[in-house]
């Protein structure tokens, strides 16, 4: 019984101090990350970035497009074989119910 007792007071301790310390450690990172995010440096490559994607974002939508048309193409020249089957089933299948 003594030995349960310690055990849960040692949890209790361990959590009580684990928490204080994550929350500092997690107020530490939030500092340097804020502090990192906030540097001139990191805005610029930041802008940066956003001027590449706005250029390029056009391109990629068109790309995107393009290889779109072609699957549906695709998909479409082989639909029709897979909507017969369907019909098929359902045909056979309200056949059977109508029996």
């Amino acid at each position: 019984m003594k030995g349960k007792i310690l055990l849960v007071v040692g949890l209790g301790v361990g959590y009580v101090l684990g928490a204080r310390a994550g929350r500092e450690r997690y107020e530490d990172i939030k500092r340097m990350t804020e502090r990192f995010w906030g540097d001139p440096r990191v805005q610029k490559q930041v802008h940066h970035a956003e001027d590449f994607v706005k250029d390029k974002a056009p391109d990629v939508a068109e790309f995107l497009v393009d290889g779109a048309k072609k699957v549906v193409s695709q998909v479409s020249g082989s639909k029709p074989a897979a909507k017969r089957t369907t019909r098929t089933t359902k045909a056979s299948g309200s056949a059977a119910s109508g029996s």
